[in-house]
């Protein structure tokens, strides 16, 4: 956080026993207003062994939201504080400063009077960045702090991008990169000519600027008769966006195509890829798929974003003993350990997660996926490669020749894989895989579909996960809201006498795009295999008599999992309703 590293520069700048006294005004200050002391000395015990900001080690340890500090701090500097998303800037006013120096310095003009321009900083106490506003808007600048992440969406919303491709688009005649028609030789020399000019490149990187701004999971790009269509997923909804005009869909496809290293003479064909690029200090992977269609290829780009991946399972949504169960399993020496779930549903996230807190130097990991999402170190990591012969199954026998002591296989789609998976459970290996189930004891039935003996799957198994990811609450939107009884008796929901319900949705903002939700978390149906599970599964018995049995041992179904999640002002009731419609 910005503010706080400077206020701790101010407080830290003069050395000997002024310094001391500001620095012990400042953490009196905090404690006074901010946090407790137990939490404060907390935070400074970390700095002193990890280094860094004290204000940052705040936000990490969750002792306080960022807007609560900003206030504290605002307060204790003599600076208002302001909410961007309470507050209309006039387009007049925005246009004063250029885009690059917002970005730069983590600045939004708000308001003119007069001779002087009144700019929401991050870093209020940057004099560089005031010097260099005064020179450019030629006014004096009066600042006031705002939320560092409340800026960057204000600086997204304000400078419109859309604005910025019909820039770019004005610089490339519309005749260099008119489509290529089916029947038409294709020039490749022109085509790569084409991609290499800066105006596509530009357009390009833009989309996938917004991608990741927008912390989206998907870009696609879609060809029609007459137009593009850009879309981005994001909290598993589809967004569109202003897409560049289709006279440019053939550089940009082949401008993809060489970022990935595909033929970008191949139109007829699906092809696959990946490429990398580095934004804003960390690396982005994305996976390519081309497909041709009717009017030409359409492409889809996943992004795997490592930095916005969490590797806590408490985060991710594992809470009580849903998450005492789950950390004491992935701890046993060997068996099988299964999550299930429809595409989507956030499997490969939980599984990376299990894999990094077993993560250690005496521990050999070994995984087989299709394909490999992100890279872990500490982690030997295949892909399955079916054009030469290397399928999860092949795959699998060769890395149990590598002495591991886990392995994770990313899908169980066959009985092949299925009995080298148990085998290696049964022969000393922890093994982690996947199974597209609708719920935790599907995964039985679905094992002994595939020709498994009951015997082998109670001997193996562990435990099984079925999840689903729901929206959270917009936070900057969220207002409290009331549910008809009926309406809770509906959905299984048993009232509190002690504690009555209390449910929220959001409103809508721009921060959310209207639509109430920002972010996602997993809501989780943790099943044990313990004696009683183990002889159901023996008797061959139906999923509905291990689930049936499963809940009076404790276990707390995903419906059960979905309604604490929204008691708790995480989600919403109809949240619930959509990803457990089944329950």
């Amino acid at each position: 956080m910005f503010v706080f590293r400077q206020a701790e520069r101010q407080a830290g700048n003069n050395g000997g026993s002024m310094s001391q006294t500001l620095k012990e005004r400042l953490t009196d200050f905090l404690v006074k207003n901010v946090v407790t002391r137990e939490q404060l000395d907390t935070a400074l015990e970390i700095q002193r062994k990890k280094g860094g900001s004290l204000g940052d080690i705040l936000l990490e340890q969750e002792f306080v939201t960022e807007r609560k500090l900003m206030a504290g701090l605002s307060e204790y500097l003599g600076l208002p504080p302001i909410d961007l998303a309470k507050i209309k800037v006039p387009a007049e006013i925005i246009d004063l400063i250029p885009r690059n120096l917002a970005v730069f310095y983590q600045i939004i003009p708000i308001s003119r009077v007069g001779n002087v321009l009144t700019v929401a900083m991050a870093d209020p106490l940057n004099v560089l960045a005031t010097d260099d506003l005064k020179v450019v808007t030629g006014l004096q600048i009066q600042p006031v702090i705002s939320n560092s992440k409340d800026i960057q969406q204000a600086i997204d919303n304000y400078y419109a991008s859309t604005t910025e491709i019909q820039d770019i688009i004005k610089e490339v005649p519309i005749s260099e990169v008119e489509i290529e028609r089916e029947e038409e030789e294709i020039n490749i020399s022109e085509l790569i000519e084409q991609t290499d000019k800066a105006p596509v490149i530009r357009i390009v990187n833009l989309i996938l600027y917004q991608g990741i701004k927008n912390k989206a999971s998907d870009i696609h790009i879609e060809p029609y008769e007459r137009q593009l269509r850009l879309r981005y997923r994001i909290d598993g909804v589809l967004f569109e966006s202003s897409p560049p005009p289709k006279h440019m869909h053939a550089a940009i496809v082949s401008r993809i195509k060489i970022l990935s290293k595909l033929d970008i003479a191949e139109r007829r064909m699906p092809q696959d890829g990946r490429f990398r690029i580095r934004m804003e200090e960390k690396d982005v992977d994305f996976r390519v798929s081309i497909m041709p269609t009717s009017f030409g290829e359409k492409v889809v780009l996943r992004i795997l974003d490592k930095s916005s991946l969490s590797m806590d399972l408490e985060k991710i949504g594992l809470t009580g003993h849903s998450l005492q169960i789950f950390q004491k399993t992935i701890q046993a020496p060997y068996g099988m350990i299964l999550i299930t779930g429809p595409t989507g549903s956030g499997k490969t996230t939980t599984l990376y997660s299990a894999l990094d807190s077993i993560n250690k130097p005496g521990v050999n990991i070994i995984t087989i996926e299709d394909p490999v999402e992100y890279q872990f170190a500490g982690m030997n990591q295949v892909a399955v490669r079916p054009e030469v012969g290397l399928t999860f199954a092949n795959g699998l026998r060769s890395i149990l020749r590598q002495d591991p002591d886990v392995v994770m296989v990313g899908e169980i789609r066959d009985k092949e894989t299925a009995k080298i998976a148990i085998q290696a459970a049964l022969t000393g290996h922890l093994v982690f895989s996947t199974l597209h189930t609708n719920d935790a004891s599907g995964a039985v039935s679905r094992l002994q579909d595939m020709g498994i003996e009951p015997f082998l799957i109670s001997s193996s198994l562990l435990m099984v996960v079925a999840q689903r990811l729901v929206r959270k609450i917009c936070p900057f939107c969220k207002r409290q809201i009331e549910v008809p009884e009926a309406a809770l008796a509906r959905i299984g929901y048993t009232p509190d006498k002690d504690k009555p319900a209390v449910f929220y949705k959001g409103a809508g903002c721009k921060r959310c795009k209207d639509v109430g939700y920002k972010g996602r978390l997993g809501l989780f149906e943790v099943l044990e295999i313990n004696k009683d599970i183990q002889n159901l599964i023996i008797e061959k018995t139906t999923a509905e008599r291990i689930k049936t049995q499963a809940v009076k041992n404790g276990m707390h179904t995903l419906r059960d999992a979905g309604l604490e999640k929204a008691r708790e002002g995480k989600t919403t009731i109809e949240e619930i309703i959509r990803v457990t419609a089944r329950e």
